[in-house]
């Protein structure tokens, strides 16, 4: 699969907010959103009028940047949250929350979606006693997530731990900080995911 290997800097710059990509940089005075609070480029601080289109692709531009996919898994994901019963702009934020690279992040036990996936994939991680190495897997109420006996001494997991006060715990999620290991009370609500996102936006420029 193709990866970006570029200043993800720039993706926060480009969509207009934080997308917290790079942990705790992120909230230091080194934020380069911060710093430079436009869009990059020659032309980035006197960008024209964007039309309904435009709105509608920076939009999905910025979910799919904010969870770290890529366009044929995002459009994928949409497919399933089209497929479910239910509002499909709410199906699809509840799906991108459940994947289990998130909800490592959601913990605390990294410190950020990249870092999550990434550890995800090197076998950090259990779901109900069993390894799962697959970041997309989606998590299900009840399902009980922790790091692995040999990685508890990770410096990467522990200082994420340390920091995880920084952003707070989500409600639907519950943290066994000591025990190194979190569940899922329940899946998320709407009113659970706090990030400035419009998704009927996102649905409205599939639906064309």
């Amino acid at each position: 699969m193709s990866r970006y290997r570029g200043s993800v800097c720039r993706m926060c710059r480009r969509e207009n907010m934080k997308l917290f990509l790079k942990g705790d940089r992120c909230f230091s005075d080194k934020c380069s959103f911060d710093r430079r609070p436009y869009a990059p480029g020659q032309h980035g601080q006197r960008r024209g009028k964007v039309s309904d289109y435009g709105i509608q692709l920076r939009e999905k531009q910025k979910v799919k940047r904010l969870y770290g996919l890529s366009e044929k898994q995002f459009r994928l994901t949409f497919g399933k949250a089209e497929q479910k019963k239910g509002i499909t702009g709410t199906n699809l934020l509840v799906h991108l929350e459940s994947r289990l690279d998130n909800v490592v992040y959601r913990m605390g036990f990294v410190n950020s979606r990249i870092q999550g996936r990434h550890f995800v994939r090197h076998n950090h991680f259990m779901v109900n006693g069993i390894r799962v190495n697959i970041p997309s897997y989606v998590v299900k109420a009840g399902d009980v997530i922790e790091v692995r006996e040999k990685s508890r001494k990770v410096q990467a997991v522990n200082e994420a731990m340390d920091a995880v006060v920084r952003r707070g715990i989500p409600q639907w999620l519950e943290l066994d900080k000591d025990g190194h290991k979190g569940t899922v009370k329940s899946l998320p609500v709407r009113e659970d995911l706090t990030l400035p996102i419009q998704e009927q936006l996102i649905v409205e420029l599939y639906s064309k």
